[in-house]
């Protein structure tokens, strides 16, 4: 009970100010029950924003935003409550511009900023003894929020680009001139599947391609994740 009410009560801080003693009426249909299952999503949403934008996940950080833009405009009371008039659009646009430009700093400013306003408006409401921080550790122990496959894309690059085209043929010329496949033609074969790439990777696979002369590149197991994960992309965006 006590986690669901300090949850609740720190998503309650992102909303716009409200005066010291004012009721705060659920919007029309909703109850509380519903309002605080809306809290606390929004404040995993939060949580996930910020580790999206510290590792520089800039579309993940980009969806979290967007989510909690829609549930806060579910949240408020009334239409005459509008995010745009509110303290709290200004941070949620400085923070928008921050993912849009990739800025890291701009983005842990907006960020904090953010933070800074609901501590301010609890304590100009009365409730000054919840006081919220940038999160110090992610709960969310089952996801990656770093960017795996733009890291995917650079390893790919940095190991496989000295004889493949990895994905942009108009750029990219390999060292060696060897006719080794690109990544989108390989992508394309309907018999060859990540597990097939996987296998390929963690196996000492130097019997391949022309002349037998493909190596093996020496990749720990993430890194071997990050490039099927690209290479997943690459196969879906085929299919479209």
């Amino acid at each position: 009970m006590k986690f669901r009410t300090l949850m609740t009560a720190a998503i309650v801080a992102m909303l716009p100010p409200f005066n010291a003693g004012a009721q705060v009426n659920l919007p029309a249909g909703s109850t509380s029950a519903q309002l605080s299952d809306l809290m606390i999503a929004l404040q995993f949403q939060h949580i996930k924003l910020w580790f999206a934008g510290k590792l520089s996940n800039w579309d993940l950080a980009n969806y979290e935003l967007r989510q909690i833009q829609t549930n806060l405009r579910k949240a408020m009371p009334s239409p005459s409550e509008s995010l745009r008039s509110s303290q709290t659009a200004e941070h949620l646009q400085a923070l928008d511009r921050a993912i849009q430009q990739k800025d890291g700093a701009a983005f842990a400013k907006a960020y904090s900023d953010l933070t800074n306003g609901c501590n301010a408006c609890h304590r100009a409401s009365g409730l000054g003894w919840i006081t919220i921080q940038v999160p110090a550790n992610s709960p969310f122990g089952d996801q990656l929020f770093a960017d795996q496959i733009a890291q995917g894309r650079a390893l790919a690059h940095g190991t496989c680009g000295l004889c493949h085209i990895v994905a942009d043929a108009s750029r990219e010329t390999p060292a060696f001139r060897f006719p080794a496949p690109s990544f989108s033609e390989i992508a394309s074969r309907p018999s060859f599947s990540t597990s097939d790439l996987r296998q390929l990777l963690t196996s000492n696979h130097r019997r391949v391609g022309p002349n037998q002369a493909m190596l093996k590149p020496k990749l720990v197991e993430y890194q071997i994740d990050a490039i099927v994960a690209f290479f997943e992309t690459l196969q879906a965006d085929r299919a479209r």
